[in-house]
Parts: C-alpha cells; structure tokens; sequence
C-alpha cells in the first residue's frame, strides 16, 4: 500500500512536469519557462548563494512568528474554549481580526513602528494569531467531559492530564492550525517583505517582477515549496504518527 502510494505521488508529479514542458514548449514564450530553464536558474542561484541567503532570511522570519502565533494562539485558544464567558467577550474581538485584511495589518505595523523587523513579525503574528485561537478553541470545547472527570477521580496532576488527556484529544486541532498556519504565514511574510524589508523571499521577488524574470520568479517559488514539503515529510507526519499512536 505504502509502495503504491509513492509510485501514484511520483507518477502525479511527472504528470505535471509534463504538462507543464508541453504547455511551454507550445507557447514558447518568456512567461511560461520550461522546467529544464528553471532548474537552471535555481542551480545558479544556489552556487552563487543568493538563493539560499534569501531563502534563510525568509524561514527565520516563518520560525519565530510561527512559533510566537502558535504558542499565544494555543494558550489564548484553551483559555477561552474552558472559561464562557470570557470566549463571549471577546468573541467580536475575534471576528473583527479574522476579516481585516493582511494588507492592512501591515501598512499599520509600518506605519506605527516603522520599517523594522520587529514590526514585519508583529504584523505576521497578528494575522496568523486569530486563526489558531479558534481553532484551538473550537477543540477545546470538544474535549470530552468523561474523560477529565476520569482524570481528576484518579488525581491526576495538571501537567499529567495534560499530556495524556487533553494534548491527544487536541492533536488533531493543533496539527490543523500547523499546517494551515504554514501554508498562509509564508504568504503574507512573502507581503511583509515586498513591503518594508530589503531582503528575503518576498523582496526578490519583487525585483524578478520589475524585471520580467519569470524564471527567477519561479526557481524561488520551487525552492520555497520544497523546504515547506520537507518541513511536512521530516517533521510533522512523524509528530502525525507518534501523537496518534494511542488510537491503534
């Protein structure tokens, strides 16, 4: 099953690969580079260095406004799927920053704190954090009820219930909020980039627009999706596999 599996992913990349060779080569245009002229560009990037220091500058700035947005968002989210009528009174609060729009968020950080690399993660944080606070909320309400009784007959401590009761039935969430966190941090760190700072991802790319380079665009784009692919195969499936070891 796990042979066929791999077989059906390789098969479905190279499917794409070609369709993505055929529809070039038919255009045969600068806005659609070959997959061969891409690898190319991305080859000399790495060996001249530019590509992996932008790439670098870029995923420092994913860890530590990820990892901030996580943990706030998780305590926050637990805080208020336990306690009603704090979930109540800031509910709006919550709604209000879900809809406001990221480009907002950050001109207003620019604009409050200047071009710094404090204001780029606070305007990320801030547009990831609502996010994981419902979600984490929305599972904590799910938490089943039976089986913290069971944990606090039995005088379980806080740090015990914790990890054997809540944590498990709150994996699914948290790994939800992960993987999504994921796929819209790296998005609008892309934005907080191309906006105030003058390295990283998103301000290379915005030079390869003003330049036409279609190629460059793409090379970038390949590189950045690969790590976050290697970040789901390398880390978080194995986290998948060993939280979830109780259900078998």
């Amino acid at each position: 099953m796990i042979n066929l599996k791999r077989f059906l992913s390789t098969l479905s990349l190279l499917v794409f690969l070609g369709i993505w060779q055929g529809v070039a080569v038919y255009l045969n245009s600068n806005t659609l580079p070959t997959p061969e002229a891409v690898a190319k560009v991305f080859w000399l990037g790495c060996v001249s260095g530019q590509l992996p220091f932008h790439l670098g500058v870029t995923l420092l700035r994913l860890v530590v406004s990820f990892s901030v947005a996580m943990l706030l968002g998780c305590a926050i989210g637990i805080v208020l799927g336990r306690n009603k009528k704090l979930d109540a009174f800031f509910d709006n609060w919550l709604v209000i920053f879900l809809n406001i729009p990221a480009l907002v968020t950050i001109i207003l950080c620019y604009v409050w704190f200047g071009l710094v690399e404090s204001a780029a993660i606070l305007a990320v944080v801030i547009n990831k954090l609502p996010n994981v606070i419902v979600t984490i909320r929305e599972g904590t309400r799910a938490l089943d009820q039976d089986l913290l009784d069971m944990a606090r007959c039995y005088h379980f401590g806080k740090r015990k219930t914790l990890i054997h009761v809540i944590w498990p039935q709150l994996h699914p969430f948290v790994m939800g909020a992960t993987r999504s966190g994921l796929a819209l941090i790296w998005k609008i760190i892309l934005v907080v980039e191309l906006l105030g700072r003058s390295n990283g991802m998103g301000y290379q790319l915005h030079l390869f627009f003003q330049l036409f380079d279609v190629a460059s665009i793409l090379a970038y784009t390949v590189a950045f999706v690969a790590v976050i692919q290697l970040i789901e195969l390398l880390i978080l499936k194995p986290l998948d596999k060993k939280a979830l070891r109780w259900r078998r």
